[in-house]
C-alpha cells in the first residue's frame, strides 16, 4: 500500500482552500491557545479567538467527508483569576456553521507541571472535543478496547439474581445494566478520559503532544489508507503517527522552521515504512540520540 504524506508551509485559512471537498477521514489538531505560543506564532487575544478560528472551520467542514470526524485539542487560559470562555463561545458558533458537537474526550495529563495558584490547583486535563458533520459516522470502537482489569475476577465470579438481568436505575434515569453480559470477556469499552503523559523537549517544539493521543483517534476513527489532516502540524506528530499506522495524512503548518524540520524528519519516516530490517522504536532512538 502506498502512504502519501502531504506538507504543506503555509497558512491554514489559504492552504485549505487547495484541498478537495470531502476528502479527508479525520482531523486531527491542536490550534494555538488564545494569547500562548507567542514567541513562535504571534498569540491571539482571547476576544479575537473565535474570530480568526471561524474561517479555518468553515473550510475544514468543507473537506471532511460526511463519515469523518475532526478531534480539536484545546483549553482555555486563566485571564486574572477568571477561565476565559471562548471556547464555549467557539463550540456555539461552530454548531452555526453546520458542525455537530458529538462528545468531549479528555486528556488527563499525569505529569502536569507542579505548582501554586491563589484560587485553583494546576492544570492536568484539556479538551479533545469531537465534531461531525452528519450523525452516523466511522468509528470503530473495538480497535480502542482496553483489558477489564482484576476487578472483573471478582465481581463477576459470583452473580446475583439481579446482576443476570437488565438492572434499570433506581433514580429513574432510564439507564440500566446487565452485569452478566460482561462474563468471559477480557476486554472493555474504554471510558472518554485519556491519561498520558506531556511530551515536548524531545520534539524541538512549544507544544508537542504525545504519539498516544493522535494514535488513540487515529484507531477509533480511521482504517489504513484513509486521509488523517492537521491543520497545525508543528512538530508533525499528527503526521508521523498517521504514516506509522499506514494512514495517508496531510500538514499544514506556517512556520518555516518546523516545516523544514518535519520535512527532513518524514522522509526517514518513510524508510522505515518500507524496510522490514528496521523498526519503527529503531528510527525513533536514532532521531533522538
Amino acid at each position: 500500500m502506498e502512504i502519501n504524506t502531504d506538507i504543506r508551509l503555509g497558512d491554514s485559512k489559504e492552504v485549505l482552500k487547495e484541498l478537495p471537498d470531502n476528502s479527508v477521514d479525520l482531523i486531527f489538531t491542536s490550534p494555538p491557545y488564545a494569547d500562548q505560543r507567542k514567541k513562535t506564532y504571534g498569540g491571539i487575544h482571547p476576544t479575537k479567538y473565535v474570530e480568526w478560528f471561524l474561517p479555518i472551520s468553515k473550510e475544514l467542514l468543507r473537506v471532511l467527508k460526511p463519515t469523518g470526524s475532526f478531534v480539536l485539542n484545546i483549553k482555555e487560559r486563566v485571564v486574572s483569576g477568571e477561565r476565559s470562555t471562548y471556547v464555549m463561545e467557539l463550540i456555539l458558533e461552530m454548531r452555526k456553521q453546520g458542525w455537530l458537537w458529538t462528545e468531549e474526550y479528555i486528556w488527563h495529563k499525569k505529569n502536569s507541571y507542579p505548582g501554586k495558584w491563589p484560587n485553583r490547583f494546576r492544570d492536568s486535563w484539556e479538551r479533545l472535543l469531537h465534531f461531525n458533520k452528519h450523525k452516523k459516522f466511522n468509528m470503530y470502537q473495538e480497535e480502542v478496547m482496553v483489558p477489564m482489569g482484576d476487578w472483573a475476577k471478582t465481581r463477576l465470579k459470583n452473580l446475583s439474581e439481579t446482576d443476570k438481568k437488565r438492572d434499570e436505575s433506581k433514580v429513574g434515569s432510564g439507564f440500566g445494566k446487565n452485569i452478566s453480559n460482561w462474563v468471559n470477556r477480557d476486554k472493555a469499552y474504554p471510558t472518554n478520559v485519556l491519561h498520558l503523559a506531556t511530551e515536548c523537549n524531545n520534539k524541538n517544539h512549544s507544544a508537542a503532544f504525545p504519539e498516544a493521543l493522535p494514535e488513540w483517534f487515529i484507531k477509533l476513527f480511521t482504517q489504513p489508507g484513509d486521509t488523517v489532516l492537521d491543520p497545525f502540524m508543528g512538530s508533525g506528530t499528527t503526521n508521523f503517527v498517521a504514516q506509522r499506522m499506514s494512514r495517508n495524512s496531510i500538514g499544514i503548518e506556517i512556520k518555516k522552521e518546523y516545516y523544514d524540520m518535519v520535512q527532513n524528519l518524514i522522509e526517514e519516516k518513510k524508510l522505515v515504512l518500507f524496510d522490514p530490517k528496521e523498526t519503527y522504536e529503531t528510527a525513533k532512538l536514532k532521531r533522538s540520540n
